[in-house]
């Protein structure tokens, strides 16, 4: 099994935000206008929003005008994103009926690792009309090399089989070679694009905190353990000035559906 398929297959992994919802939306980054700028080059109408989570790629879309469906399997955070105005329906991608419809533009913002590779490229083709066009991304980032190397102690502490905070956005499961493969080895689809959108973001103690809570590895931590590791990081923040700068890059991966 892959790093890939056993991602996907983490259920209680992929199933760890509901509890932590509301601060998912707080604290998560959004996405890039350069980003949404490149979706509506293809003037989609109709959106369907795999793993919309709270809704934050959804919204971006909705504000550009237009039609979004999302497909969420938790409810907690599919409530959140109807809180926000975004049409939701439960369920996981492999297992949710389209009832014959179809989409100009299939999108999922980090969550296409948590859907089973062959079925949903093949359920992502289903719904959409030749033309129609798949994409699928993810925020990675890195911190500078002064706040990595006063972050891993405490994490080689606290928390050591934690992913270290210099990759926390690129958990070494995210195969993105993978996902490139899977696309361009579907009949469905034509060659992949891959692009790279580069940004940046500033977080105090309390924003990074909120950030590092939502990630599902920390989710998962007992409660005792997951407290003492951010006390410790926030320690580290204030050591440095009280401030983090992240250096984000946005991927995208995008595939257009063939007769």
């Amino acid at each position: 099994m892959s790093r890939q398929e056993s991602l996907h297959a983490n259920r209680v992994r992929a199933l760890a935000f509901g509890g932590v919802a509301a601060e998912y939306d707080r604290s998560r980054p959004s996405y890039p206008k350069a980003l949404i700028d490149t979706l509506m080059e293809w003037a989609p109408r109709t959106v369907l929003d795999v793993g919309c989570g709270t809704g934050k790629a959804s919204r971006l879309l909705v504000d550009r005008g237009c039609d979004v469906l999302g497909v969420e399997p938790d409810a907690q955070m599919a409530a959140v994103a109807r809180d926000h105005g975004v049409r939701v329906e439960e369920g996981t991608f492999e297992e949710w009926d389209p009832r014959r419809r179809t989409f100009d533009l299939v999108t999922s913002g980090q969550a296409w690792h948590w859907v089973d590779p062959t079925a949903g490229v093949a359920k992502a083709a289903s719904v959409l009309p030749a033309g129609g066009h798949l994409a699928v991304f993810w925020n990675h980032g890195c911190l500078d090399a002064r706040t990595v190397e006063a972050l891993d102690p405490v994490y080689e502490r606290f928390a050591p089989s934690l992913t270290r905070p210099s990759a926390e956005l690129r958990p070494e499961s995210e195969a993105h070679d993978a996902h490139v493969e899977g696309l361009a080895g579907s009949d469905h689809f034509g060659a992949v694009e891959a692009r790279a959108f580069p940004w940046e973001a500033a977080y105090d103690r309390g924003q990074w905190l909120g950030f590092m809570a939502t990630q599902s590895d920390h989710v998962l931590l007992p409660a005792a353990q997951r407290a003492a590791l951010l006390e410790a990081v926030g320690d580290v923040i204030d050591e440095l000035g009280g401030r983090l700068l992240y250096h984000f890059s946005t991927l995208l991966l995008a595939a257009t559906r063939v007769a």
